[in-house]
């Protein structure tokens, strides 16, 4: 996080958290009313991470709404790109003004989030400036509400009606609106479809789909432990307990998961990237450096990973350049609040929220 200095009306100068990759799509975040501006870190987080140059700003507290709306226009001036503006309550009404009194051109979209319904001249200002706002608009409050009010005066607007009070984590719920949100209408680039049958296309678009990653383990024929990173991994059946893992035909391990009667799945969690490189890595010894156990069946169980499930064969087919491995579940232990490690596009990924 940095510090970035917008000049308002006469001069003002004014302090704002930068998150993000300054080369990234621009987000204005409005912070005011009853909530401190570190209220809105969660969020700004979120969108950082999720590929937006995100920009918390609190504008100056002013009983005169026209000065509000020339500070706003003054700061979106600054910016080198149009951002998408974002904002709750009296902020998300001074930000709708501000771009329907002239400043249609000042944003590429626009989000209000009305929690209060309250009372405020700024909701009049805004729905009567209204019809002049071009960008795509997001509204977040009731149909009923002057949100809803707000909308039907809008040329290009969605209206979503979340029960963020009654959610478990209502930042994570906003997020996910505001990300779907922007991807449709402010996406970070033009879509670009690849089409094509050779093996190149097909492993990038299979890469397409995100997975957790899991380290497959078993034991030698001389008694020692051994194991390899697969993110081809799902589960099959409850009844009976079945599940699959699909095992390279040029891996080390393969041999020793044909043989054994008995093998274990270790789901990782956020902080295993590193047991993950190393499972995938072709080390003498990748036990040395990773805590395990050895439960009932006698194969190694890694320790501390996100969920551990320990399987007997059940069937063995043949997949083409790799194995198809399914075992019926014997025993599983997990930890239900850490979260997974993903694979997405060659490349380790986190959740951005939940």
């Amino acid at each position: 996080m940095s510090e970035r200095i917008f000049l308002a009306r006469r001069g003002t100068r004014l302090a704002a958290s930068s998150q993000g990759n300054p080369e990234h799509p621009g987000v204005l975040l409005l912070a005011g009313g009853p909530e401190p501006a570190i209220a809105w870190s969660p969020l700004a987080e979120a969108l950082a991470e999720a590929g937006r140059h995100t920009i918390t700003l609190t504008l100056p507290p002013s009983a005169e709404l026209g000065a509000a709306i020339e500070d706003l226009r003054a700061v979106l001036l600054q910016f080198e790109t149009r951002p998408v503006l974002i904002g709750a309550d009296r902020e998300g009404w001074i930000a709708a003004a501000a771009l329907g009194e002239g400043g249609a051109h000042l944003a590429t979209g626009l989000v209000v989030i009305d929690t209060a319904n309250q009372q405020d001249p700024a909701i009049d200002q805004a729905i009567a400036a209204a019809p002049h706002i071009a960008a795509p608009t997001l509204i977040v409050g009731g149909a009923q509400s002057r949100a809803g009010e707000l909308a039907r005066q809008l040329a290009d607007a969605e209206l979503a009606e979340p029960d963020l009070a009654n959610q478990a984590d209502p930042t994570d719920a906003l997020a996910a609106l505001l990300l779907d949100f922007l991807e449709r209408r402010a996406p970070r680039v033009p879509p670009e479809y690849r089409a094509g049958s050779d093996p190149r296309t097909l492993r990038d678009a299979l890469g397409c789909f995100a997975t957790g990653v899991t380290v497959v383990t078993t034991m030698s024929e001389n008694d020692r432990p051994v194991g390899l990173t697969a993110n081809s991994f799902t589960s099959v059946s409850l009844d009976p307990p079945l599940l699959l893992v699909c095992i390279a035909r040029t891996a080390g391990s393969l041999s020793a998961l044909e043989r054994h009667p008995h093998f274990g799945v270790n789901v990782l969690h956020i902080g295993q990237r590193p047991v993950s490189m190393r499972f995938a890595a072709s080390e003498e010894d990748r036990f040395a450096a990773t805590p395990w156990e050895a439960w009932s069946s006698g194969v190694p169980m890694l320790r501390n990973a996100l969920a551990s499930f320990e399987c007997a064969r059940h069937a063995i087919h043949d997949g083409g350049d790799h194995v198809i491995l399914i075992g019926r579940v014997l025993r599983v232990r997990f930890e239900p609040w850490r979260d997974p490690l993903l694979y997405f596009r060659g490349k380790y990924r986190r959740l951005h929220f939940s």
